[in-house]
């Protein structure tokens, strides 16, 4: 256990920055690559049903939005913990605070058990009046936010794997959890095997099915190789300061996820003033990009806890190192991105068998759109840059000022003329915006970690 955790020190603190950053990220960025399939699946399958469907898991997605983003947020701010406890070497901390992580779990899947019983309806109903569409979507939303347990216990223990640098063991539970989705998928939603045609519903069960194999592979894998981050049983409740401190660095991911639910809610209702057909091509748009960028997350989630290790070591320089091989490698992905959409956007949009009216107001759609992946590599790794650095709230400004103080209003105004063509140039003109921040923020950070890192080491 000893030699292990020597082991991982020297990697964190000494290996080359790109090659410990791929080494971190390849495996979670194949694992969200699956992660991104599985979504696309699940989208395809029940397109097959009706582009109804597909519209109602559009108007689904921003509330399944604040699901994740519970649980990505909480899990931003544990791994940013973990990785500088172990930084000084504090294990102790280190289990107290994965403890803690499975505890909130629990509060999480609490909360939005509670929203699907009670505020599913009301918020499908919100977004559309036509009856089918309403259907699909209700049945979608509360199956997978009372099933929301699951989802929770994978993130968290995804997380204690990263944190620690078990990247690969972290893949494979995504990857299981995935998998197990895809092959249940038309199963449920068909009706296969003898089962009832579920449709939506279908989808939901299914993904729900995936995400429990994936908590239970993940906490078979961390109970038997995390030997580096061991919780007992009396680690697993409420430590207020740790609470605090998790929040403190992560509540802004939620923050901004759910600022991201609220744009997503808001261009629904834009969209949907134009024809059903356009909301339908916005939910197709996100399962496209999430290809890309979701392998960007991936970074993030590999970078987030090198620069905490080296915060907390108090390496300046690899920290630096460590950001720019960040920006490098979203910026290919996003490249990428932006290549395809440009050049076959109507291959991309096949995969969800789209009537001649989806494919004339995608096609230009997905060109439009797509001109913001050029910024959008920088912008990210910076704002992850920020919470690593304990500058969270400077990410949540930036979401908050792309998103709802420049993207809703710019789709709204565009919206004014009449043409559903014109709405998708508000991306790249709130992508703009959010580059101008992410910069200033981003300076600031790192002028603040250097008079931190000039003061005493206290430890």
């Amino acid at each position: 256990m000893a030699d292990n955790k020597r082991l991982n020190s020297a990697r964190m603190g000494e290996m080359p920055e790109g090659r410990l950053l791929l080494q971190m990220a390849v495996p979670m960025m194949l694992s969200m690559l699956v992660q991104a399939l599985y979504n696309v699946v699940d989208s395809i399958y029940v397109a097959q049903v009706s582009e109804d469907c597909l519209s109602a898991l559009s108007l689904a997605f921003p509330a399944q939005n604040i699901m994740i983003g519970l649980g990505t947020g909480t899990g931003v701010g544990v791994s940013t913990l973990v990785s500088r406890a172990l930084g000084r070497r504090d294990s102790e901390q280190a289990s107290r605070v994965g403890g803690t992580a499975i505890f909130l779990s629990l509060c999480c899947w609490g909360l939005m058990a509670l929203f699907g019983l009670f505020l599913a309806k009301p918020f499908i109903y919100s977004q559309t009046e036509i009856e089918s569409i309403r259907g699909y979507a209700d049945a979608y939303l509360q199956i997978v936010t009372i099933g929301s347990l699951f989802v929770y216990l994978e993130i968290c223990v995804e997380r204690l794997l990263q944190s620690t640098g078990l990247t690969k063991l972290s893949m494979w539970t995504q990857m299981i959890g995935a998998v197990t989705n895809i092959i249940l998928d038309p199963i449920f939603i068909f009706g296969w095997l003898g089962l009832p045609a579920m449709g939506t519903a279908g989808a939901a069960v299914a993904t729900v099915i995936g995400q429990a194999v994936g908590a239970g592979v993940g906490f078979l894998f961390h109970v038997r190789r995390n030997t580096e981050l061991p919780i007992p049983l009396r680690a697993i409740r409420p430590y207020g300061r740790i609470i605090r401190e998790i929040y403190a660095i992560g509540f802004p991911s939620i923050l901004m996820m759910c600022i991201g639910s609220a744009t997503n809610y808001l261009m629904n209702i834009i969209l949907i003033g134009f024809t059903s057909t356009a909301v339908a091509v916005y939910g197709a748009y996100f399962k496209i990009q999430s290809f890309f960028f979701m392998p960007v997350f991936g970074i993030n989630n590999g970078l987030i806890p090198i620069i905490g290790y080296n915060y907390g070591a108090r390496r300046r320089e690899r920290i630096y190192r460590s950001f720019r091989y960040g920006v490098l490698y979203a910026s290919c992905f996003m490249l990428l991105g932006f290549t395809l959409f440009q050049l076959v956007p109507g291959t991309l949009l096949g995969m969800f068998h789209p009537s001649a009216a989806m494919l004339a107001i995608g096609v230009p759609a997905l060109r439009r759109i797509s001109v913001h992946f050029l910024l959008a590599g920088f912008c990210i790794v910076a704002g992850s840059t920020c919470q690593a650095l304990d500058r969270s709230i400077y990410s949540f400004f930036v979401s908050l000022l792309r998103q709802l103080v420049a993207l809703i209003p710019a789709a709204w105004l565009l919206s004014r003329t009449g043409d559903v063509n014109m709405v998708w140039w508000a991306f790249p003109i709130a992508e703009l915006m959010s580059l101008a921040a992410s910069a200033f923020f981003l300076r600031r950070s790192f002028r603040q970690m250097e008079e931190t890192l000039r003061l005493p080491d206290d430890r």
